[in-house]
């Protein structure tokens, strides 16, 4: 009995960690999916942010699998996450509108590379409001408000606001159709 203890009091422990962390930072201020939805395209205006914004204070960019897609990079909660064409050079275009369907993954603290991620191609790039966003092979990362758990890719290809959106491999390159 004393050795079950600590034992039951640890697995406790990791299942309310495991809860905490289920939780998804995206909005849900849409009820349509498929890629684009309400978020396919429309004014850019110069908003502040939505309040859903991610935020990965060094938390892991981990590698994850995506049903439509495979291997793709995640953030700390799984979610699938994408760069824009739209963006060069490492600074994002995507603000209003664009950021309240693909909010940027903001950080307060230094990107981790967690596992299957490389560390050498993680970075940050400084947005218009002050924020710090994360970058990935120089492409600045976004989730997508229509994907509701990990594993869901429904972004890829999309053509909103004036580009398309792909999850990055690995490597850094592409996933898409």
């Amino acid at each position: 009995m004393k050795k079950t203890l600590p034992i039951l009091a640890a697995l406790a422990l990791i299942g309310v960690l495991a809860m905490a962390g289920c939780g998804s930072s995206s909005s849900s201020n849409s009820s349509s999916s498929g890629s684009g939805g309400a978020y396919g395209g429309g004014e850019e205006t110069t908003s502040k942010p939505a309040a859903s914004t991610a935020s990965s204070e060094g938390a892991p960019i981990t590698v994850g699998t995506a049903k439509g897609v495979g291997k793709v990079l995640v953030d700390s909660n799984g979610m699938t996450l994408y760069y824009f064409q739209k963006d060069q050079n490492g600074e994002s275009t995507c603000y209003g509108a664009c950021e309240r369907g693909w909010p940027p993954l903001t950080t307060e603290g230094a990107p981790q590379a967690g596992e299957g991620a490389m560390a050498s191609k993680l970075g940050t790039t400084k947005r218009k409001d002050g924020t710090v966003q994360v970058t990935y092979n120089n492409w600045p990362l976004y989730t997508f408000v229509e994907d509701k758990k990990p594993g869901e890719d429904n972004g890829t290809d999309s053509k909103a606001f004036g580009a398309s959106w792909y999850p990055l491999h690995p490597n850094g390159e592409k996933a898409g159709h």
